[in-house]
C-alpha cells in the first residue's frame, strides 16, 4: 500500500473512532437574531461533523421556519435536536471547556487562541468542550465571555474585523475537522488501462509518430534548424504527464490529420 493510500485509511479509521466518541464540540448561539443565519450555521456545522447546537433567547423564538429552509439537509440532523436554554450559563450544562469567539480586544484576562490553536487544544480534551458565538450585531458582551474558559480571535483585516455569524462558524468547524475528517478518496488501487500513466517507451513512440509525420508535411525548415526544432519537440513530449489514453487519443488525432 502507497503511502498516500495509508494515511487516507489512517485519517479515515481517526475520524470514524472520533465521530463515535461523541465529543465532538457544541455549538451555542448566544441571542442569535435572524433564523436564516442559525439555518446557514447549523449548514457550517454539519459541513464538519457537528451536531449539536445550543441557543440562547433566540430573538425571533424557536423554532423558527426561516432557520429550517435555510439549513437545508442540516434541518432534520441539527436544528431538530437544537435545545434552547433562557440563559448562557443554562447552556452550558455538561460542557468542561468553553471558548468566547469574539473579534475585539477584551479586559477579562484569559488565554487567547486563534481558530487553529483553540481546535487543536480542543480535540486533546477528554471532556465535552463549546464553541460560543454571539449575536450577529453586537457580539458576545463581557458578562458572556466572563462565563468562557478562554477567548477565540480570528486574525482578519483590522479595518473590517467583522464576521457572519455562519462564516464564523464555518471557520471554527473546519479547523476542527481538517485533521480528522475523510481525505479526498485515495487513488484507486487499481486503474483502468486508460487511466495509467504512460510509460516512456509509449511517449517516445508518440514523439516518434509525430517527427515523422510533421517532417513529411515540411514542419521542420529550414534544414539549419530542423535538428535543434526536433529537440525542442522531443523535449516538451518529456515534460508532458500523459495516461495511456491520452496517448492513444493524440496517435488518432495525428493519424486523422494525416489521413489522404
Amino acid at each position: 500500500m502507497s503511502q498516500i493510500a495509508q494515511l487516507a485509511a489512517r485519517r479515515q479509521t481517526d475520524y470514524c473512532a472520533h465521530m463515535q466518541t461523541d465529543r465532538h464540540p457544541v455549538i451555542i448561539l448566544v441571542r442569535p437574531q435572524m433564523g436564516e443565519n442559525i439555518g446557514a450555521a447549523a449548514r457550517a456545522m454539519l459541513n464538519f461533523g457537528l451536531t449539536e447546537m445550543r441557543l440562547v433567547d433566540p430573538r425571533d423564538g424557536w423554532p423558527n421556519p426561516k432557520a429550517v429552509a435555510m439549513a437545508s439537509g442540516a434541518a432534520g440532523r441539527v436544528l431538530d435536536q437544537a435545545r434552547v436554554y433562557p440563559t448562557l450559563a443554562e447552556a452550558m450544562e455538561g460542557v468542561e471547556y468553553a471558548y468566547a469567539t469574539t473579534a475585539r480586544g477584551r479586559e477579562l484576562t484569559k488565554p487567547v487562541f486563534t481558530p487553529e490553536t483553540a481546535m487543536a487544544d480542543t480535540r486533546t480534551r477528554q471532556g465535552r468542550s463549546a464553541i460560543i458565538f454571539g449575536p450577529e450585531r453586537t457580539g458576545l458582551e463581557n458578562d458572556d465571555i466572563a462565563r468562557a474558559n478562554a477567548i477565540v480571535t480570528v486574525p482578519v483585516n483590522p479595518d473590517f474585523p467583522s464576521l457572519n455569524l455562519a462564516q464564523a462558524v464555518l471557520l471554527m468547524g473546519y479547523e476542527y475537522g481538517r485533521d480528522i475528517l475523510p481525505p479526498e478518496p485515495a487513488p484507486h488501487a487499481r486503474r483502468s488501462e486508460a487511466e495509467e500513466l504512460a510509460d516512456r517507451i509509449e511517449i517516445e513512440r508518440l514523439g516518434d509518430h509525430y517527427d515523422e509525420k510533421l517532417a513529411e508535411a515540411g514542419f521542420f525548415f529550414p534544414e539549419s534548424k530542423a535538428a535543434s526544432m526536433r529537440l525542442n519537440m522531443r523535449n516538451m513530449w518529456s515534460r508532458l504527464t500523459l495516461t495511456r489514453g491520452d496517448v492513444r487519443i493524440l496517435h488518432g488525432v495525428l493519424r486523422q490529420l494525416t489521413r489522404r
